[in-house]
């Protein structure tokens, strides 16, 4: 995700925040803070996404220079053209998704892992497909560290999906293809759920597709979003 409000969390205001603090987890007020700020005041009601983001370490899925800025109201780069995308994107797109524990997710861009590790607290498994595998390799590493043994990382060519673990309760796409590649919608379950950016430029807005017991599809736009584009592998 790209663009993005002017941020409310500064590197300033994040260290005057957890100077204070002796013992504990220093940046819990920093993330409630965002969680205040950035998600409730904008309409995020979802008691377990509102959960999650308070409780997952987003500083620790930006690079060293950037972590001052981990909480702020913005996309991070994080190398390679891509970016972690503002909190309120990924509360929204969570909030968006429905995930239950007992379902298996699907995400298309693992990037930093941050998404995988917010879902991964809500469902049974995530499945994350990255395209570049500099970025694959980071994200294994970093969820890893942290514990979060139910996130399976694999790079490849989100467009083709995975189709060996298919089909999927949930389907995530944290990049922007010109239209929902057919072969998600295969490996959607029935009665599950797809959320992606959908457009090229400027000219894009989310989407949360539903997959009916019948295999019939709803499609209902939400907002405009601005997300890098969806790679195709160049094999």
């Amino acid at each position: 995700m790209l663009r993005s409000p002017p941020p409310l969390l500064g590197a300033a205001a994040l260290l005057a925040a957890i100077a204070p603090l002796r013992a504990g987890d220093p940046l819990a007020p920093v993330r409630e803070r965002m969680v205040r700020e950035q998600l409730e005041s904008r309409g995020i009601r979802s008691s377990a996404a509102l959960r999650v983001m308070r409780a997952t370490a987003r500083h620790r899925f930006v690079p060293p220079a950037l972590q001052s800025a981990a909480y702020d109201d913005c996309a991070l780069p994080i190398g390679y053209g891509a970016t972690i995308s503002q909190p309120y994107i990924v509360a929204l797109m969570t909030e968006l998704l429905i995930p239950e524990k007992h379902q298996r997710v699907l995400e298309i861009g693992t990037g930093s892992g941050y998404q995988a590790a917010i879902l991964a607290q809500l469902t049974s498994h995530v499945y994350t497909i990255e395209i570049v595998p500099e970025l694959a390799d980071s994200a294994r590493r970093t969820l890893s560290d942290l514990g979060y043994s139910n996130v399976t990382v694999r790079h490849g060519d989100g467009y083709r999906g995975w189709p060996d673990q298919a089909p999927f309760d949930r389907i995530v796409v944290t990049a922007a293809p010109p239209d929902i590649p057919q072969a998600l919608i295969d490996q959607l379950a029935p009665g599950g759920r797809l959320v992606a950016p959908v457009g090229s430029g400027w000219n894009q807005e989310l989407v949360v597709l539903e997959k009916k017991a019948d295999g019939s599809i709803q499609r209902t736009p939400s907002i405009p979003v601005l997300f890098v584009p969806m790679q195709h592998s160049v094999r």
